[in-house]
């Protein structure tokens, strides 16, 4: 097997899929990464990142990348507060976490989404990324597959990658498993300029994170590294309360009062949270891919990330579980201990979804913590404990 004589594409440009394609090129292979953003400016979502040791950020060594992570991580937001509804605060680590501790299993630097896709995305060769590719199927064709997208022409691969997270356009191909609904909404909402805009929150804050925990209900937020603050309401609900509840997202007083009828009892300091929050809101209803899903690997085509093992975010691992998936794909591709494709990509599946499970389990037993009726209790002997 000559993976430098294959063509690989990967459906999907985040964490997961810059990481692999890097990988891949260091191997002197021949990857082409296809994602659906305009360009390399487009904004990038979510709350920042906390790479792990032995996944996310042994991925960056063997990318050759650490050094450019050091230089870019936001020191001092992995250390977090505990409080109850009002905002009394139970537990924290600000003056007993070193900002840096490099080397340490325990340490989870944090780093900006953005920051980490200009990274990876310095480090590839120039035009490996094809931006404004709007995947929309994939067919058969010789011993590889034709890609079609929504605004460019088709394209050939040998090796097909789906890094295109948890609706994935690529996983049907592989299997037809499907992921399960948790049970818990999280609605999502980022404050700009955080400091000025939300003078009580930010002091609360104070650059690390806060989990705010009542019955059943949380508030969980973060220092962004360019001033905002991001933040998610967090509680139990039915899959479909996003259209069921009527809520316009766009309108920041109806959310407000959402918060106040739905959150009773919790202090009015929250409100800051959502009288400044940049309109919409986003509301997403967190899944999860059966702990014991396997698939008969197929000769040309895998997944990584969401799209292979959608979880919680509850344990911290989803991306460090897709860039862990990456560095053991790329592994299994340039020098698996196989002659022929598919056994290589077995070997990188099979393991790949042993690790997911047990990830997947830590981060559903957490949700179901963090959302219990004693939460404050539960996480505080938690984390006291660890």
């Amino acid at each position: 097997m000559n993976i430098q004589d294959k063509k690989i594409a990967i459906i999907g440009g985040g964490p997961g899929g810059l990481t692999l394609a890097r990988l891949l090129q260091m191997g002197g292979a021949t990857v082409s990464v296809y994602e659906r953003d305009r360009d390399k400016h487009a904004r990038v979502q979510g709350a920042p990142l906390d790479l792990h040791e032995s996944s996310g950020l042994a991925a960056l060594a063997k990318a050759g990348l650490m050094s450019e992570f050091r230089n870019n991580f936001l020191p001092g937001a992995d250390r977090k507060k505990i409080t109850d509804e009002q905002a009394t605060v139970y537990y924290s680590d600000h003056d007993s976490k070193a900002e840096e501790n490099f080397g340490d299993e325990h340490f989870r630097p944090e780093i900006d989404r953005g920051t980490l896709r200009k990274i990876l995305l310095d480090s590839l060769l120039p035009g490996t990324v094809a931006w404004n590719s709007h995947f929309t199927a994939m067919s058969p064709q010789g011993a590889g597959w034709l890609l079609q997208f929504k605004n460019t022409d088709a394209v050939y691969a040998d090796i097909v990658i789906g890094a295109d997270g948890a609706n994935s356009k690529i996983r049907p191909h592989v299997t037809d498993i499907k992921a399960f609904y948790s049970g818990i909404i999280m609605l999502e909402g980022n404050i700009p300029d955080a400091r000025n805009a939300a003078p009580q929150i930010s002091a609360l804050l104070n650059g690390g994170k806060i989990m705010a925990f009542g019955k059943e209900k949380d508030i969980l937020m973060g220092q962004k590294g360019n001033g905002e603050i991001g933040f998610y309401a967090s509680f139990k609900a039915a899959e479909n309360w996003a259209t069921d509840s009527g809520l316009d997202f766009t309108d920041k007083i109806q959310v407000l009062e959402w918060f106040k009828k739905e959150y009773p009892g919790w202090s009015p300091v929250w409100y800051e949270l959502f009288e400044q929050t940049e309109a919409p809101f986003m509301p997403r209803a967190i899944y999860c891919m059966p702990t014991d899903q396997r698939w008969e690997a197929r000769p040309n085509v895998s997944l990584l990330g969401d799209a292979a093992h959608v979880m919680p975010p509850f344990a911290g691992e989803g991306v460090n579980m897709a860039m862990l998936d990456a560095l053991e794909l790329s592994r299994c591709l340039l020098a698996g201990s196989h002659s022929d494709m598919r056994s290589n990509i077995a070997d990188y599946e099979s393991g790949m979804c042993k690790r997911a499970a047990a990830a997947a389990q830590e981060s559903l037993e957490n949700g179901e913590r963090m959302h219990s009726a004693n939460a404050l209790d539960t996480m505080l002997a938690f984390f006291k404990g660890h």
